[in-house]
């Protein structure tokens, strides 16, 4: 089997498991209680969808990105994951659509081609799907949901450490190759989104910090499997996950600094 394609599988298999977990983790219940709050996911659309977006594709041009790697950093801005469970199921939908609008302002031929209704298709199976089993067990057995936790949880710190050790063999070079300019534009990119996600956590520095940290975060799930089936080989791969290990660490010390702040 081509390495690509078994990379293609891992992040594949990892996006399905780490759905089915989020699902077993709500209720319909809240699910319920934050669609409520329009305003709140007006703000967190608004940001994930549209701003976050925009400020990648101002960076990537500034910054003169190769085509392939500003696919791939486009790939993970218009991947959220606020709002977890509204923003994590409708990303299947929008997330290729937008794709398809963005992908032309900063790449050309063959990086800017894809096939949208594909890519949704594969999403919605490889995430909604999995998502909505996820719900369905936490609601009709809520006890097997909780017993189902600790192994799923474990399940995906392991299958999340495969991915990403195998990516990281794979496309070490294309990786060793990242100047100190792109990780400063990751950088940047990063700021902007925690300021971004702050503005738009409407009153109270709890609610705002809170959505600044998951404007912040991409869903770097998806952002693989769309890569790695789509544009598989290239520094688009590399693109994505490098700056997926940036916003994950940076994000995770932004959260330690605040909590050591409130105490």
């Amino acid at each position: 089997m081509p390495l690509d394609r078994l990379i293609n599988i891992l992040v594949t298999v990892t996006l399905i498991e780490m759905m089915v977990l989020i699902g077993l983790r709500v209720t319909f219940v809240e699910i319920a209680n934050t669609a409520r709050s329009w305003p709140l996911i007006a703000r967190a659309v608004a940001a994930n969808y549209l701003l976050v977006p925009v400020l990648a594709i101002v960076l990537l041009i500034l910054f003169a990105a190769n085509p392939m790697v500003a696919v791939g950093f486009l790939v993970l801005a218009v991947c959220p994951v606020g709002l977890m469970v509204i923003l994590a199921g409708s990303s299947a939908a929008v997330s290729p659509l937008l794709l398809k609008v963005l992908l032309p302002l900063v790449a050309s031929g063959e990086a800017a081609r894809i096939d949208p209704f594909g890519m949704m298709s594969a999403l919605l199976i490889t995430q909604l799907l999995p998502l909505l089993l996820g719900l369905l067990v936490r609601h009709r057995r809520p006890q097997l949901a909780e017993r189902l936790l600790g192994p799923f949880e474990l399940a995906s710190k392991l299958l999340n450490l495969s991915a990403a050790g195998l990516i990281l063999a794979t496309q070490f070079q294309m990786l060793a190759h990242i100047r100190t300019r792109g990780f400063v534009g990751m950088l940047i990119l990063l700021v902007g989104s925690l300021v971004i996600g702050w503005l738009a956590g409407g009153p109270g520095t709890a609610n705002r910090r809170t959505m600044a940290l998951t404007t912040s975060l991409r869903n770097v799930g998806v952002g693989l499997v769309i890569v790695t089936g789509n544009f598989a080989g290239t520094p688009a791969v590399s693109a994505a996950l490098s700056y997926g290990i940036v916003e994950v660490l940076l994000s995770l010390l932004v959260a330690f600094w605040w909590r050591r702040s409130a105490q």
